[in-house]
């Protein structure tokens, strides 16, 4: 798969000095010292070398002179080994639409690595996304595939010219957490090529990827890391790949199944993948030694390769906090925040005509620079968007502050319910059963508040388990709508009932985010509570509250919104809320609708900024509000770069690389995201039964109009696309057509744009989308100013996967090339013909 010239101009960019410590390329010689070195292994130590050790390391084999190898999650920033730069997530990336950005993003990795003597960055990670829940969105590069794998490519490079190896993931098809280990993705040859794949193709066939991590779930009914077709014959065979595929952390299931479908390194241990279990399997036939010595030699082979065995990884020239990986946070902020609604042009404020700014929400302070889980990165030091505006605004324009909400602890602590006896202070009874059935004799006691939320939510289970159940009564001071919040964590589960009807349910499954419901209660007619809670470790994870809707936005957030010339309004999501492990909801966190309303209300110029790694309900509030943004996870340096944006310093440039739907009911996935029940012991299918059409394939081959689509992004200036040229206007399918148009910038400021080149190929023998992304540049551009863009067209721009021929096919005839800036918005077109 050949990238565009736009990687190739971004090769060019790299400084030679950053290539000292690049990997040497396949050779003989290479391949003949990691023979040796495996020559030099019993069975058993290859064995033992193919799982992995102490959390994070593969073990060394001092026999064969081979290190013991660092490994460090990665997507977000170097997390696992102290504090470290907070980078902008993957989809904040994405948004940028900046190759050359990528690359010196995945540089600072490599160099931030370097510095901690890591061996493998566990990242990047290129699913797609398919639906807005998916709790790990933010760490992926958008919906399309041709975007991501040029963001993961040049990334790639930047990471391992560093000399360090990088770890694509997650392989294949992991487009959702809930239920992570046990759903099976059900795809289709032709949907899991044009679609899943690309960017996993890419990494492997153009960057030369290092390592290839599986995902958790099962593969059209096979686990990813025992699944032969997509290790062996498509990862290994169709692609020629030699480096190591490794599980995610306790991805295994089989050790006869893993060892033959293709895994080579099993993580963070060998569970499955141990002597034990395979010198049996060896000696019955059922595993060759020839497919052990394969993993070990590929491990020895890509050690080699990135010159491990010849240098000690730790470079301790390279500072543990760079100002060089500093300024990429920044400038990873300030291109990707995407600029969606600027009503009136309220954007950019004017400070000199300003005195008072409210700076409001949830997400306001502290800096949520990242969401949750794996990725998750302590930051030496973090922007909030509070902060960063008042740092911006200085002493001229006093920046006020409210949260606006109570947290989850305040909630639930400031509920108070009745009192279930009147001998006793608390007013929630609590009895604890031994066993998960809430039968036998319990212990029994009173506690005044269920606010127990906020634990370790990586917590060991527990060999003791226990059942908790929770009743009181809350009595309504008025009639009206009311929040009944309830949050756990980890795997815990419960059920919490009203007046003995069940209202909210968190099952037993890996991880979780607060749940919540809002219903209509009567002035002075007590509501009986019941939660059944089953907590998975050791500690008491649960908590619950109620809180009329009209009392959740404080009068504080209200009153400075009235008092502000303008107010800047920070919701959406964080690591409590949005992680790894689970799925987020797809409305707003609970009492942020009621908190945008409360703003929006008081000041007619109110901007909200959206924290979050993908699309949200607006339907509540779109329509009050004048300015809206999505600042995705900007990184450490989010609060400067939305400051210089908000005050024009810098005009937004961030296009979406994800369609936004006007509602979930709207998204093509919606009446196939989630498998249908089963009974335990059972796998669930998620049947991928939208093919192809997903995202902005769906809203342009459909004829639907999503809320804003892929490639969007509003600007302080305008753009307009002129002279577009076909060149040749009818060629075969194996030589290169080359489009080439002009860029102008129309308004009065300078800007950036994105320009897309999208394909339709009418004369398909089988149903195409209308629009395909093919190629796009960036250009950066004056007042007045102009540029020629020119792309070259490959092959592959054309083709689709023929399942019958298993491979990818043209079929000749008319092809329509389309330019703009947005998937909807394509002022340019011409036909051209293929042969």
């Amino acid at each position: 798969m050949k990238l565009a010239a736009s990687l190739a101009l971004a090769s060019c960019l790299v400084l030679p000095s950053l290539r000292a410590q690049e990997p040497s390329p396949d050779s003989p010689a290479i391949d003949q010292q990691a023979d040796a070195m495996l020559k030099k292994l019993t069975l058993h130590q290859k064995l033992e070398l193919i799982g992995g050790v102490e959390g994070f390391y593969i073990r060394a084999e001092p026999d064969a002179g081979f290190p013991k190898l660092k490994m460090s999650d990665g997507p977000l920033g170097v997390r696992t080994w102290g504090p470290d730069t907070a980078y902008a997530a993957g989809v904040a990336l994405a948004a940028s639409w900046d190759p050359a950005l990528a690359e010196r993003t995945g540089e600072a990795f490599g160099q931030d690595a370097r510095a901690r003597g890591v061996h493998f960055l566990l990242g990047p990670g290129v699913n797609i996304y398919r639906a807005p829940m998916n709790g790990r969105n933010f760490e992926y590069y958008g919906e399309d595939p041709y975007l991501s794998a040029h963001t993961a490519v040049p990334y790639i490079e930047g990471v391992q010219s560093q000399g360090v190896i990088a770890t694509v993931k997650h392989f294949a098809a992991n487009n959702q957490e809930w239920d992570r280990h046990n759903v099976s993705s059900d795809v289709d040859e032709r949907t899991l090529r044009e679609i899943y794949l690309p960017a996993f193709e890419a990494a492997v066939r153009v960057a030369h990827v290092g390592a290839v991590m599986n995902s958790y779930n099962l593969l059209n009914g096979e686990h990813a890391t025992q699944n032969s077709h997509l290790n062996n014959d498509i990862l290994k065979k169709d692609w020629g790949f030699d480096g190591i595929l490794m599980s995610d952390w306790d991805a295994t299931y089989s050790a006869v199944g893993a060892a033959n479908g293709g895994l080579d390194l099993e993580m963070p241990f060998g569970k499955f993948m141990n002597p034990e279990n395979l010198e049996a399997a060896i000696k019955s036939g059922q595993v060759s030694e020839a497919t052990i010595d394969d993993k070990v030699r590929r491990i020895f082979r890509t050690a080699i390769r990135f010159h491990f065995l010849e240098r000690d990884q730790t470079d301790l020239s390279i500072p543990a906090y760079t100002q060089n990986g500093r300024s990429v946070a920044l400038d990873e902020a300030l291109e990707s925040i995407t600029l969606v609604k600027n009503e009136g042009g309220l954007l950019p404020l004017d400070a000199s005509t300003m005195k008072t700014l409210a700076v409001i929400g949830p997400d306001a302070w502290p800096a949520v620079p990242g969401a949750g889980g794996s990725s998750t990165v302590t930051p030496f030091a973090a922007v909030s968007i509070f902060t960063g505006l008042s740092d911006a605004l200085g002493k001229h324009v006093k920046v006020l502050y409210a949260r606006g909400l109570p947290t989850a602890e305040e909630l639930c602590n400031s509920t108070n319910f009745e009192s279930a006896a009147s001998s006793h202070e608390g007013g929630v009874k609590v009895e604890t059963f031994v066993g998960t059935s809430f039968s036998g004799t319990p212990t029994t006691h009173f506690i005044a508040h269920m606010a127990n939320f906020g634990r370790e939510e990586w917590e060991p289970e527990s060999k003791e388990h226990k059942s908790i159940r929770y009743t009181a009564e809350y009595l309504p001071k008025s009639s009206g709508t009311y929040l009944i919040m309830a949050a756990a964590n980890g795997s815990d589960s419960y059920k919490v009932l009203l007046d003995g009807k069940p209202v909210i349910e968190q099952p037993h499954h890996e991880g979780q985010s607060p749940r919540w419901i809002e219903l209509q209660l009567t002035a002075g007619t007590p509501v009986k509570i019941q939660a059944d809670y089953l907590p998975a470790g050791t500690n008491i994870r649960f908590a619950l509250g109620v809180r009329a809707t009209d009392e959740l936005v404080t009068p504080e957030a209200k009153k400075i919104a009235q008092m502000a010339d303008a107010a800047v309004l920070a919701v959406g999501f964080g690591p409590q809320t949005e992680s790894e492990g689970s799925d987020r909801t797809y409305s707003l966190p609970w009492g942020q609708d009621e908190l945008i309303e409360a703003v929006s209300a008081a000041n007619a110029k109110t901007i909200v900024s959206v924290t979050s790694g993908g699309g949200v309900a607006t339907h509540a509030w779109l329509g009050h509000v004048p300015a809206l943004l999505f600042n995705w996870y900007p990184g450490q340096e989010g609060g400067t770069a939305l400051a210089e944006i908000l005050l024009g310093k810098h005009s937004p440039e961030g296009h979406l690389p994800m369609s936004l739907e006007t509602s979930w009911e709207e998204n093509p996935v919606h009446d196939h995201y989630y498998a249908p029940p089963v009974p335990e012991g059972q796998t669930p299918h998620v049947k991928y039964e939208e093919g192809v059409f997903i995202g902005y394939r769906y809203y342009t081959s459909m004829h639907k109009e999503p809320l804003y689509p892929f490639g969007f992004g509003l600007s302080y200036t305008t753009f307009s696309f002129s002279d577009l040229k076909v060149s040749p206007e009818s060629a075969s399918a194996d030589n290169p057509v080359t489009v080439t148009f002009t860029v102008t910038n129309t308004g009065s400021r300078e800007g950036a744009e994105v320009a897309q080149l999208y394909i339709g190929d009418p004369s398909a023998k089988v149903k195409r989308p209308v629009k395909e992304l093919k190629g796009y540049q960036k250009v950066h551009l004056k007042p007045g100013e102009s540029q020629q863009v020119t792309l070259t067209l490959d092959r592959r721009a054309f083709a689709y996967w023929d399942t019958a021929s298993n491979g990818w096919k043209v079929d000749p005839g008319k092809f329509v090339v389309m330019v703009g800036d947005s998937s909807e918005n394509t002022p340019l077109s011409q036909e051209f013909a293929i042969q």
